[in-house]
């Protein structure tokens, strides 16, 4: 969840990341840069699993989502400057299309329709939650669940 006192998306639900530096060689570097930065995840603890088709926020942005592994024991080290807290969802919640809800949200006077999981008190919608979504997806297709 991200701090109350950011500039953009405060208190809302999202996954470690933001804009390319410089130094940044890939996305792949961005996004272990930002999960460090973020919440504390050392590059060498997540195992790159790969990437979803970038994606276009109503925002203007374009988010290619890397998807990584990390093994259990990893300690969080929390940015309170980005971050308010961080907390886990089971993968069988998201996987289950019946705790996906469609609503709409209300942006620049149009009402926008969106998808939505209700975990708890966590509310993750719009662009993590279309992330997740696809996630979920692309398992789906590539069979993913009957190779476990």
């Amino acid at each position: 969840e991200r701090s109350a006192e950011l500039k953009h998306h405060a208190g809302q639900v999202s996954f470690p990341g933001g804009r390319m530096d410089r130094g940044d060689d890939d996305v792949r570097a961005t996004a272990l840069r930002e999960t460090h930065e973020e919440v504390g995840i050392a590059p060498d603890e997540v195992e790159i699993a790969g990437y979803l088709d970038p994606m276009p926020t109503v925002t203007g942005y374009a988010v290619t989502p890397v998807v990584g592994l990390v093994h259990g024991g990893v300690r969080l080290v929390i940015d309170p400057v980005e971050v308010r807290a961080a907390f886990e969802v089971p993968l069988t919640f998201l996987l289950d299309e019946t705790n996906a809800q469609q609503v709409e949200h209300e942006y620049r006077g149009h009402r926008v329709p969106v998808t939505e999981f209700n975990y708890g008190p966590q509310r993750i919608w719009g662009a993590t939650a279309s992330m997740l979504v696809t996630l979920r997806k692309l398992l789906i297709e590539v069979n993913y669940f009957n190779n476990l």
